[in-house]
């Protein structure tokens, strides 16, 4: 098979072990810069050119689209996936995950349980937020924010409403968390490929801090899911549509609390937290994908 990987940078720890991986099981691999990608369609049909060059026998794609180029990073895909490409993640299930208070609904909806979370318009009324959350310390978020950044601690009710008007005067949106205080900045990250849990990982931030991004200097170790965090981490991965998925979870009193599903998380981190060969995971997925896709009607398995 010839499977392409979406990525800007060929250096990146996570691109380089799915080339590794591709190359690994005997196909061939290409690293594709998504935002140096035309695409072009008339009657003939949808085509997309790469650097003036127009890709043709592509099998499978594997989408590592940063959150800062969401909307033609998803277009890309969503052109492969007109040409009949298989993609590992589905374009529309990116734009979901890539929306903060969308995929909250979303989680919401399908009954997972997360941290109480409130959003309004714009409002001048004193504490407005506040009252649906409870009683401070209130996590607060922008829409906006990636990799721990744009998540602050209110620990008190007036340091809370001091962030709000702050951030309402600027006309940034955000959102109010309820506060898990016996979670101790920690949280579980919980890989999904396929319908099922690869690896996890416990995170804990670093002193003082209540973040548990590695990006933050937060350290993982590995960690064996209890039935009920292994069951939420596909639950979650399953009502946003993503068979391959990074879900965060916080440890309560009250059970797992999902924080948050990636639909591009990082390889690095789980895989040497727990020695695991993601990356091969991801290509044998695709393997028994593209190979089901190939069958004839009459031979694929409801």
């Amino acid at each position: 098979m010839k499977i392409a990987v979406l990525s800007r940078n060929p250096k990146l720890y996570s691109t380089k072990r799915l080339m590794e991986a591709i190359k690994l099981r005997g196909h061939e691999g290409r690293v594709i810069d998504h935002l140096n990608c035309d695409i072009v369609m008339d009657e003939k049909g949808p085509t997309i050119y790469y650097k003036g060059e127009k890709l043709t026998n592509i099998d499978a794609v594997i989408p590592r689209i940063g959150a800062s180029v969401t909307f033609y990073g998803t277009a890309v895909v969503r052109q492969f996936e007109m040409m009949k490409v298989f993609s590992a993640v589905d374009s529309l299930a990116i734009t979901r995950s890539r929306d903060k208070l969308r995929s909250l609904q979303i989680l919401s909806r399908s009954g997972i349980r997360m941290p109480k979370t409130a959003f309004t318009n714009f409002s001048k009324e004193d504490n407005k937020l506040m009252k649906h959350i409870g009683e401070a310390p209130v996590v607060i978020k922008l829409l906006e924010g990636t990799q721990g950044l744009g998540v602050m601690l209110a620990e008190t009710e007036k340091a809370a409403k001091s962030v709000i008007e702050a951030f309402e005067s600027l006309k940034t949106r955000v959102i109010l968390q309820e506060f898990i205080k016996e979670a101790g900045g920690a949280d579980i990250r919980a890989f999904v490929v396929n319908g099922k849990v690869v690896g996890a990982m416990k995170r804990q931030g670093k002193e003082g801090e209540f973040r548990s991004n590695l990006h933050r200097g937060g350290e993982a170790n590995i960690i064996k899911l209890s039935p009920s965090e292994w069951s939420t981490a596909l639950n979650a991965a399953k009502s946003m549509g993503l068979a391959i998925a990074g879900v965060d979870m916080l440890q309560s009193s009250r059970g797992p609390m999902v924080l948050e599903v990636n639909s591009s998380p990082g390889l690095e981190g789980i895989e040497k937290a727990t020695g695991i060969d993601i990356a091969g995971k991801i290509i044998e997925y695709i393997e028994l994908s593209v190979a089901k896709k190939n069958l004839p009607k009459d031979k694929v398995k409801a």
